[in-house]
C-alpha cells in the first residue's frame, strides 16, 4: 500500500470517484436526465434553481442580464438580487455555468452538483485521514463517499444544489476545529470559515453546531479542555462570519422583507419511520433520510463493544450520535438546528450533520484496528435492533431490506477476511461494492418518487429556445416590458426565458410586491411568494409592458405607459377589496363596467376574479380558461374570459367570483392622458432609475417599479404609491437602490478584516525571536556553560 503521505489524495481522490460513480449510476438506473427520458425539473429545482443559475449566466457572459448584482429589473417588476445572490449563487461553484452553452443550463446545474457530492467525499476523506491512522486508506474512502452519498444528499440535496454547500461545509469546519485544538493555523481557519458561510450561510450554521459538537467530544477525548481553546474556536468563527457579512447581513434583513410563509407547529416523525429512513431505498418528504451505508452504523456501532478502546471514547462517540438524533425530534433543538423557524418544506434539514457523525463514529473505531469478531458480533446486533425498531413503517420497502441485509453480510464479511494479501483487495471491493449498490439503488428510487410526489415542470428544450428567441426579438426595454407570460415554465420565467415581468420566486419575495400584485388582481402560488405573470391590459398598462408572451407566441400593445409617470397632486390610492377598482384607483380613470345582470356589455372584454375557485370558466365559444386558486396555499389570478360578442350570455364559472367589464376605447384615453405627463427618457442602471420630467411638472412622479426597501431617491425620500416607488416631482428623477444591510455588512466585514489583521500580527510577533533568545536550532547554554544543539524540525 501507499504511505501515509501518498494515499491522502489518492484516498479523497477514490472517494470523489465513488461518490461520482454512484450518483450518476442511480440516475442512469432511473433512466433520469441526462441519461434518460425522464426529467429532473422538479419542486424548487426547477423553480428556483436552474432560473437564477440562467440568470447568472446572463451576468457574466456579456451583461445580457436587466440588472447587476444589487437589483434584477427582470423579475417581479424590479427586485433586490444580493439576497437571491447570497442564497442561490454565492457558491464558488455556481459561476462554472459560464463554461456551459446557456442552452445547456440544465447539464450546467446537474454537473455542479455532482461535483459538489464528490467534493464532500473528498473533504470527509481528508478530515478522516486527519484524524485517524494511515494504514486504512481506503476505509477512509469509503467513510467519506458513505457520508457524500448519504440519503439526505441523495434524497434531498440533489434538487437542492445550493445545500451541497453545506455538506461540505461540515467536514470542513471539523478540520477547523482540529486546527483550533492544537493552535495551528489561525489565519486559514477564518478564511475557511468565511468561505463555508458565503458558499450558503443556512446550511453552514448547521454544519457549525455540528462541528462545534465534535471539537467538544474531541476536547474530551484528547484532555486538551480549555476555555482558551473554546475562547480561540468562538473568535475564529466570529471573524470568518464577519467576512461573509457583507452578504449575510442583506441576506438576513431580505428575509425580514419577504412576504411571510406558513406558521407551522413542529410534528416529530414516528420513530419507525425516523429508523426505516437509516435504510437505503427509501423515501418521505418530511422524514430524516439519515440513510448511510451499511458500513457506517456497523462499525459505529462495533465501537460500542471494541475492548480495546477506551470507554470514555466509546461512550462520547456513541451518545454523541444518539444525542444528534433525539435533537431532530425535539422542538426546542429543532428550531435551534433550523434558526428558529420551523421550515416551510422538509422539517429535517440538519440530517446530514447526523450522517457525518456516524462517519466519525465508525472512523473513530477503525483508528484501533478493524473489529474483533465480538465487536463486530455487536455491531451486527445494533444494525439489526435499528433494522427490527423500522419494520412496522410504512416507508420500507422490499428493496430496503434485501440491500441493508445483503450490504451487512457483504460487509461484515469483508471485515473477517484474512488481513493480508488478496483478502484485503477482496474486502475492498466488498465493501465499496456495497456502498455503489446501496448509494445507486437509493438514488434511483428517490428519482422516481420525487417525479411522482413533487410538482414538476416542462425541462428546457426546443419550445423554450424558440419563446426565449421570440422575447428577445420583441424586447425593447426600458422604452417597455416584453413579459414572458402564459403557460408558465416555471416560477422565474423572466429570469429563464428573458424579459420583465411580474413572475418571481424566492425566499425573499418582498411582502409589498405580493400585496401590492394580490390587490391589483395577481395570482400566486406557495403560499404567496411564487408570484404569476398577471396577463391584464389594465396592469400591462401601469407597468410599462409592451410585448408579452402568450400561447407560444408573442404579442404586442401600444397602450402601455413609460417607466415613470407624473400623478396628479392628492392622496395616493387606498386599495380595497376589488382588483377592478384597485387597477382604476392606480390609473386614475374608470375603464370597467359592471355586469348588467351577470352579462357584460357587447364589445367589452369579459375579466373574471375568483381566486379562491378550481376548474374550468367558459364565456361562449371563447376557449376555456382553468383556474387554480384556493387560498392561502394558491390564489387564482384575474382572468380574462374573452371579449364579449353576444348580448346577454353570461359565463359559465366553476364557483362564485366577480366579473368586470373591460372597456378598452376608456383605457386607451386614460393612457393617452398620462403619457402626456410622463417623463420624456428614462435611464436605467444595475442599481437604479434616472428620468427626466415635462417641465412644470407637479404632483408625484411614480416609477413602475415596487416600492421595496432599499431605494434611495435625490431630494426626497421616496414615498409608496400604490405599492410603487414614488417622489415628489421636479424637473428629474433619480433614485439608487441599495439592498438593506449592505453598509452594516460591509462594516462588519471590514472590522472581521481588521481582527485578522490582529491576528496576523500576533502570529507575526510570535514567531520573532526575543532579545537574547537563542537562534534557531540552539537550546539555551545550560548552567555548566556547554551548548546543547536542538536538531531541526522536519
Amino acid at each position: 500500500m501507499p504511505n501515509a503521505q501518498r494515499s491522502r489524495p489518492l484516498s479523497a481522490l477514490l472517494a470523489a470517484l465513488l461518490s461520482a460513480v454512484a450518483a450518476c449510476g442511480g440516475d442512469a438506473v432511473a433512466r433520469v436526465f441526462p441519461f434518460g427520458p425522464r426529467h429532473r425539473a422538479v419542486n424548487d429545482l426547477a423553480n428556483q434553481f436552474v432560473p437564477f443559475h440562467a440568470h447568472l449566466w446572463d451576468l457574466l457572459r456579456r451583461g445580457r442580464a436587466d440588472g447587476g448584482l444589487l437589483l434584477d429589473w427582470q423579475a417581479g417588476w424590479g427586485t433586490s438580487f444580493l439576497p437571491d445572490y447570497g442564497t442561490y449563487l454565492s457558491s464558488p461553484f455556481a459561476p462554472l455555468v459560464a463554461l456551459f452553452p446557456r442552452g445547456d443550463i440544465e447539464y450546467a446545474v446537474y454537473g455542479i452538483t455532482v461535483l459538489k457530492t464528490a467534493l464532500a467525499a473528498a473533504a470527509m476523506t481528508s478530515l478522516l485521514r486527519r484524524t485517524g491512522p494511515a494504514g486504512v486508506w481506503w476505509w477512509a474512502s469509503v467513510l467519506g463517499a458513505s457520508y457524500a452519498l448519504c440519503g439526505w444528499s441523495l434524497a434531498e440535496g440533489t434538487y437542492n444544489p445550493m445545500w451541497l454547500d453545506g455538506l461540505i461545509a461540515f467536514p470542513l469546519l471539523c478540520l477547523v476545529g482540529e486546527w483550533v485544538r492544537e493552535g495551528r493555523r489561525p489565519l486559514l481557519g477564518p478564511l475557511v470559515v468565511a468561505i463555508c458561510w458565503f458558499a450558503n450561510f443556512y446550511t453552514a450554521y448547521m454544519a457549525t453546531l455540528g462541528a462545534a459538537l465534535v471539537l467538544l467530544v474531541r476536547l474530551a477525548l484528547t484532555d486538551s479542555f480549555r476555555w482558551r481553546t473554546l475562547l480561540r474556536a468562538a473568535v475564529t468563527t466570529a471573524l470568518g462570519v464577519g467576512l461573509a457579512a457583507p452578504v449575510l447581513i442583506p441576506v438576513l434583513l431580505g428575509s425580514r422583507h419577504a412576504y411571510p410563509g406558513v406558521v407551522r407547529d413542529f410534528a416529530p416523525a414516528a420513530g419507525t419511520d425516523f429508523l426505516a429512513r437509516l435504510l437505503p431505498v427509501t423515501y418521505s418528504f418530511s422524514t430524516p433520510a439519515a440513510f448511510v451505508c451499511t458500513a457506517v452504523p456497523l462499525l459505529a456501532g462495533a465501537l460500542l463493544f471494541r475492548r480495546d478502546a477506551p470507554g470514555r471514547e466509546r461512550w462520547l462517540w456513541g451518545g454523541l450520535c444518539a444525542a444528534v438524533a433525539l435533537s431532530m425530534q425535539w422542538t426546542p433543538t429543532h428550531l435551534l438546528w433550523h434558526v428558529f423557524a420551523t421550515p416551510n418544506g422538509s422539517p429535517y434539514r440538519q440530517t446530514f450533520v447526523l450522517s457525518g457523525v456516524l462517519v466519525l463514529a465508525a472512523w473513530t473505531g477503525l483508528a484501533h484496528g478493524l473489529p474483533d469478531r465480538r465487536s463486530l458480533l455487536g455491531g451486527a446486533a445494533v444494525v439489526l435492533a435499528l433494522t427490527a425498531g423500522a419494520l412496522p413503517s410504512d416507508l420500507l420497502t422490499p428493496w430496503a431490506l434485501l440491500l441493508a441485509g445483503a450490504g451487512l453480510a457483504a460487509v461484515a464479511g469483508a471485515l473477517l477476511l484474512p488481513r493480508r494479501g488478496r483478502y484485503g483487495l477482496l474486502a475492498a471491493l466488498l465493501v465499496s461494492g456495497t456502498l455503489l449498490g446501496q448509494a445507486a439503488a437509493t438514488t434511483a428510487y428517490a428519482d422516481r418518487e420525487r417525479l411522482a410526489r413533487l410538482d414538476d415542470y416542462p425541462p428546457w428544450g426546443a419550445e423554450h429556445e424558440r419563446r426565449a428567441a421570440a422575447l428577445a426579438a420583441a424586447d425593447g426595454w426600458p422604452a417597455y416590458r416584453t413579459d414572458s407570460g402564459l403557460p408558465r415554465v416555471a416560477g422565474n420565467d423572466p429570469l429563464l426565458l428573458g424579459g420583465q415581468g411580474a413572475a418571481y420566486y424566492s425566499s425573499h419575495t418582498p411582502a409589498v410586491l405580493t400585496e401590492t400584485l394580490a390587490a391589483l388582481g395577481g395570482g400566486w402560488t406557495s403560499r404567496g411568494r411564487n408570484l404569476l405573470s398577471l396577463d391584464n391590459p389594465v396592469t400591462d398598462a401601469l407597468f410599462g409592458v409592451g410585448a408579452r408572451g402568450r400561447d407560444g407566441g408573442v404579442v404586442r400593445t401600444e397602450t402601455y405607459l413609460p417607466l415613470v409617470t407624473v400623478r396628479p397632486p392628492g392622496p395616493p390610492p387606498a386599495y380595497g377589496p376589488s382588483p377592478f377598482r384597485n387597477q382604476e384607483l392606480l390609473l386614475g380613470a374608470r375603464v370597467y363596467e359592471a355586469p348588467h345582470a351577470g352579462a357584460c356589455r357587447v364589445g367589452t372584454e369579459v375579466f373574471l376574479w375568483a381566486p379562491d375557485a378550481t376548474g374550468t370558466a367558459r364565456l361562449g365559444g371563447n376557449a376555456p380558461v382553468h383556474l387554480l386558486g384556493g387560498t392561502p396555499k394558491r390564489r387564482a389570478a384575474l382572468t380574462s374570459l374573452g371579449v364579449q360578442t353576444v348580448s346577454g350570455l353570461k359565463p359559465g364559472l366553476p364557483g362564485p367570483g366577480a366579473l368586470g367589464c373591460l372597456d378598452h376605447g376608456r383605457l386607451r384615453t386614460a393612457v393617452a392622458a398620462l403619457r402626456a405627463r410622463a417623463a420624456t427618457s428614462v435611464r436605467v442602471t444595475p442599481d437604479g432609475i434616472r428620468a427626466t420630467l415635462p417641465p412644470g411638472a407637479t404632483g408625484t412622479a411614480v416609477v413602475a417599479a415596487p416600492h421595496i426597501a432599499g431605494w434611495h431617491c435625490e431630494g426626497a425620500a421616496p414615498v409608496p404609491y400604490g405599492g410603487l416607488l414614488a417622489v415628489p416631482a421636479r424637473t428629474g428623477l433619480s433614485c439608487a437602490f441599495r439592498p438593506p444591510g449592505l453598509r452594516a455588512g460591509l462594516a462588519a466585514g471590514a472590522l472581521a478584516l481588521l481582527g485578522l489583521a490582529v491576528v496576523l500580527m500576533r502570529v507575526r510577533t510570535g514567531r520573532r525571536p526575543r532579545p537574547g533568545a537563542p537562534a534557531e536550532g540552539v537550546a539555551a547554554r545550560p548552567r555548566d556553560g556547554s551548548a546543547r544543539v536542538r536538531p531541526r524540525a522536519g
